[in-house]
């Protein structure tokens, strides 16, 4: 693994990917925040303000120049048909943007993402459209790191201790699921990107009593990588079959797969 040094965050306008770029410039990390609107967003005066369009393919492009790390944290909140468009579309174009250069992801989406009723034809629930962009993450032949978070910001004052778990099993649908601090997210999605033990490793992300730990690599050590040539995250249910996705899903999923 080659650890990144500039890095583009996807969503900086966003209330935890303005976080996510004060991380990275902590961390010693060149950033550039892509928005809308430049003239509606304050940043740290080191970050390079980028405007542009995570909907449009030469625009993520543009963006991508000189780019070798990617940090996602963009989130819909207008319903599904926003969702694919933002959530799962700024992961495709940026994959089709990069044609086959290589960058180190971490990408946000959330925990309880895989879970399904009965119906498998449940395709226009929002998570849904989140696990996809996991899954063309996983076949891009990219190194990545796969986050997906508890409710933010529903730890109390002594829940600091971050724990990673993996098979996404919480499926309440509540804060009973885990909670966690957006600063604390933003801090993990961009350790990912140096952290080799980071690479290739999907886990759901929440905060327990205790301190904060200083040093995220060895939690990153613990979790088991992604089975290669698979789609799902390790120990994720298959409840989730390509006969259930749309056509435009499983074309992504051949053009991406094909770049790797």
């Amino acid at each position: 693994m080659t650890k990144p040094t500039h890095v583009l965050v996807v969503g900086a306008t966003g209330s935890i990917g303005r976080l996510a770029v004060d991380e990275a410039i902590r961390q010693g990390y060149a950033v550039r925040a892509l928005v809308r609107n430049p003239l509606q967003t304050r940043f740290d005066p080191r970050a390079e303000v980028f405007q542009g369009d995570l909907t449009n393919v030469a625009s993520l492009r543009e963006a991508l120049v000189d780019i070798d790390g990617v940090v996602f944290t963009m989130g819909a909140h207008d319903g599904p048909c926003m969702v694919e468009k933002v959530d799962y579309g700024a992961v495709r174009n940026t994959l089709l943007a990069l044609n086959g250069r290589k960058a180190r992801i971490a990408l946000m989406t959330a925990i309880g993402v895989t879970y399904m009723d009965t119906d498998c034809n449940r395709t226009s629930q929002a998570h849904d459209w989140k696990r996809r962009s996991e899954r063309l993450v996983r076949v891009s032949g990219n190194e990545y790191t796969i986050v997906r978070p508890g409710w933010f910001d529903y730890n109390n004052p002594d829940q600091q201790q971050l724990v990673f778990l993996q098979g996404d099993t919480h499926r309440n649908a509540s804060p009973a699921d885990g909670v966690v601090s957006r600063k604390q997210i933003a801090q993990v999605l961009v350790s990912a990107l140096g952290c080799e033990t980071a690479n290739h490793k999907t886990l759901e992300l929440v905060a327990e009593r205790g301190s904060a730990q200083d040093c995220l690599c060895p939690l990153f050590e613990t979790l088991e990588p992604d089975t290669p040539g698979e789609a799902d995250g390790v120990h994720d249910e298959a409840n989730f079959p390509d006969c259930c996705q749309p056509k435009r899903v499983r074309e992504d999923m051949t053009r991406i797969a094909a770049l790797a």
